[in-house]
């Protein structure tokens, strides 16, 4: 979920850990994992896709 987590970030070009959008990206991550979305690079595009950022 970790590496999730970073790859979204680079994604979306976020590199303040303060900016509340980390959190909806964590929280994103987190979400599609206990829907059982295990691997990272489906996890971080999963998580763009429904953020509906890009």
């Amino acid at each position: 979920m970790t590496d999730a987590y970073e790859r979204t970030l680079r994604a979306l070009g976020l590199v303040d850990r303060n900016d509340p959008i980390t959190e909806m990206v964590a929280k994103k991550i987190i979400e599609l994992g206990q829907r059982g979305v295990r691997e990272a690079k489906e996890l971080s595009a999963l998580a763009v896709k429904e953020l509906g950022v890009q």
